[in-house]
């Protein structure tokens, strides 16, 4: 799978800040690093307002200013090139037209034109999640002249793991990207950005938790560590 992303152009589609490091900071950092891969995140959701009974921007002005700079903090720290944030609403993605969230990230993939597209899980416990994954297989419906040819979902450590067993869509990796340990430092380093979600262990969001789950999967396959993915197309 490395092989296939080498030299390519990458999107990924979140809903909330930290996201793009919580499924695949690691990930990222190798593929910016060493293989040569162009890597834009694009962040749906402005990842603060859902904390208070009722949705008012204007009462988290100063701590959505902060999670903005965080977020440029934190891209840096894996190795974006590039993070785009948007303000719909915090855990709010079904109050929206889903219309309105494919118009987006259509835009964004005729913007960067990326060959390939990582995002949520279908079936994770979060709302705004699931939202997401179902905006953006509408907007690469695979038809003739469509450039986004390899589609993966990822984990979110704190959501996915927290689904019932028993869900229709629980989350089955098929493909597994070994990690160095630099990778994972690079992943909890940005994540150490995020002063509004990083967690004491053992949260699943705090530094030792993070490293705890790479290795987790590498063990899965024989690796020191790992991050996981489901594949759902590559043409």
């Amino acid at each position: 799978m490395l092989e296939l992303l080498k030299n390519k152009r990458i999107l990924v589609v979140v809903a909330h800040p930290d996201d793009e490091l919580l499924g695949l900071g690691g990930t990222i950092n190798k593929l910016s690093s060493e293989y040569n891969a162009t890597t834009r995140a694009i962040i749906l959701g402005e990842g603060i307002t859902s904390r208070a009974d009722g949705r008012n921007p204007e009462m988290w002005k100063k701590e959505l200013d902060t999670h903005s700079q965080n977020m440029l903090l934190a891209a840096k720290a894996v190795g974006y090139d590039s993070i785009k944030g948007y303000d719909f609403p915090d855990n709010r993605f079904d109050s929206v037209d889903l219309l309105d969230i494919v118009k987006v990230i259509e835009k964004d993939k005729e913007d960067f034109r990326p060959d390939v597209i990582f995002t949520h899980h279908g079936g994770d416990t979060n709302i705004d999640h699931r939202v997401t994954f179902d905006a953006v297989m509408p907007a690469i419906r695979p038809m003739q002249g469509e450039i986004v040819k390899i589609v993966l979902t990822f984990e979110t450590p704190s959501s996915t793991e927290w689904q019932a067993p028993n869900y229709p869509n629980y989350f089955r990796p098929n493909v597994f990207i070994e990690l160095s340990e630099a990778n994972v430092e690079a992943k909890v380093k940005g994540m150490e950005h995020y002063e509004f979600e990083s967690r004491k262990y053992p949260h699943p969001r705090s530094p030792e938790a993070l490293r705890i789950i790479s290795k987790r999967w590498g063990v899965n396959v024989g690796y020191d560590y790992a991050e996981p993915f489901m594949l759902i197309r590559s043409i």
